[in-house]
């Protein structure tokens, strides 16, 4: 019988019976302590935590419902399963009515109770399971709500999805910060062949650059100081699904060189050994870097470039998306009013209008974070301006209109927001390029006095790139 690893605390005044079961469910493989009485009990639980507690109804001083209240008050997640004489079942129901999950009743069968027990312990499993589901929706409802959208910039990235999951090409991600790079790859992961298989993410700038090997390949003991015991790899973990490396720009020089071999090669060695691993995984990357610029810096190889970008996603910005405003507005607002239990219908216009006039810097998670912020401090059922940010409202974080930007300006007082000002007028100076030279790129790249390959990352960037490049006149 297949069993789920757990620790046991069986509680029962007779000797005979406690041992018994202990002995029972070590060899099945559980972790078991004792007590002989319902006040020792007490004590070993204010002290630790066990998955499952097996105690006897009918004990002197303290009785098993004085356990199961007690255990109940200082770990609600704790499963107790009652033993009970034929006589005083109605105690064992009692008991499952006041949070007791099952009952045994004496004399039992050996196979009847370690049915119970494991399947009480796969219900602990399960609902662990579904706990850090839970906790990972709160996490990611940014995310997933990122691929809520029926503009053309972001219907754009869903075709792409669907086209490319079930291929084994290795993918580039690029855009901002809370553009849903992330929820991408798990997008592509989930529409694969591979989506039975770990999806493992790496944030590539959050790990030391000296443990990075490690991180990825593994090591064996001794290998370096603190290699205390050997270590399986992130990419090893992952064997059969799904690589994302996020901020593959952060990745240093040596280690790139290291990423290539196990790109073209598929096999790697841990820190400290001389036989070579191999595992069958797909690469899917992410960064906010302009990698183009970092490769003519020297600080990104072009060989792991061309292997990492084979198809390219790039993920628009909130700003050049506004049309999925209202939709992720009220995503977030229902979202919000059930886990903060707020009676919020929806937005005001005037709230709209002014959610659909800002910039966002921080994308999707800036438009998370404000109604958020609205839902918990509106007061009356339709969220108002007044629970957005002041500065919001009045305008201090709006951006300037490009109109006018070729020639000198002032800084107005409520002051402006660079970066749209500047994506919006290389935007329109890279049109206006395409237009001159009727299509042209590479004569358009000239114009703009930009190299090529940094014009057509811009195309890239700013969803540009859709139309077929002409020939280069010779």
């Amino acid at each position: 019988m297949k069993t789920v690893n757990g620790r046991i605390l069986v509680v029962d005044d007779e000797k005979n019976l406690r041992e018994f079961l202990e002995i029972m469910l070590q060899k099945d493989g559980y972790e078991v302590e004792t007590a002989a009485d319902g006040r020792e009990a007490v004590e070993r639980i204010e002290n630790q935590f066990f998955d499952l507690l097996l105690c006897d109804v009918k004990m002197p001083e303290l009785d098993g419902l004085g356990v199961l209240r007690k255990t109940k008050e200082l770990w609600p997640e704790t499963h107790v399963i009652m033993i009970t004489a034929h006589a005083s079942t109605e105690n064992a129901v009692d008991a499952m009515k006041q949070g007791a999950l099952d009952y045994i009743t004496k004399p039992f069968k050996v196979e009847e109770v370690r049915l119970i027990i494991s399947r009480a312990l796969e219900r602990k499993a399960l609902e662990r399971e579904n706990a850090l589901l839970k906790k990972d929706e709160r996490r990611g409802g940014a995310l997933r709500s990122l691929l809520i959208g029926e503009s053309l910039p972001i219907q754009r990235v869903f075709a792409l999805i669907s086209r490319i999951a079930d291929t084994p090409t290795n993918v580039l991600i690029t855009g901002e910060s809370g553009t849903g790079k992330e929820i991408v790859a798990k997008a592509i992961h989930a529409g694969s062949s591979r989506r039975e298989a770990p999806f493992v993410p790496i944030h590539c700038g959050a790990i030391p650059e000296n443990l990075i090997e490690s991180e990825l390949f593994g090591h064996i003991r001794g290998s370096f100081t603190g290699a205390v015991q050997n270590k399986v790899g992130l990419l090893k973990m992952a064997d059969g699904g799904t690589v994302f490396l996020d901020e593959i720009g952060e990745i240093p020089l040596p280690m790139q060189v290291k990423l290539l071999r196990f790109i073209q090669e598929r096999n790697f060695r841990r820190v400290g050994c001389t036989e070579d691993n191999s595992v069958n995984v797909r690469i899917i990357c992410a960064t906010n870097k302009n990698l183009e610029e970092e490769i003519e810096a020297g600080r990104f190889r072009e060989d792991l470039y061309y292997r990492l970008n084979v198809i390219r996603i790039p993920m628009p910005p909130l700003r050049e998306r506004r049309s999925d405003i209202p939709l992720l507005a009220d995503f977030f607002v229902k979202k919000f009013r059930q886990e903060l239990n707020r009676p919020i219908a929806r937005v005001s216009e005037e709230t709209m209008e002014i959610l659909l006039h800002y910039d966002y810097p921080g994308n999707v998670r800036e438009l998370e974070n404000l109604l958020e912020r609205a839902v918990a401090l509106e007061t009356a059922a339709v969220i108002q301006p007044e629970s957005l940010p002041a500065d919001l409202v009045s305008g201090r974080r709006r951006a300037l209109k490009p109109e006018g930007l070729c020639r000198p300006a002032e800084l107005p007082e409520e002051g402006i927001c660079l970066e749209s000002i500047v994506e919006d007028l290389e935007k329109k100076l890279i049109q206006q390029a395409l237009e001159r030279t009727h299509g042209v790129k590479k004569k358009a790249a000239e114009l703009l006095h930009v190299s090529f390959r940094s014009f057509r990352y811009r195309l890239d960037k700013y969803a540009m790139n859709h139309r077929e490049e002409e020939a280069t006149p010779t």
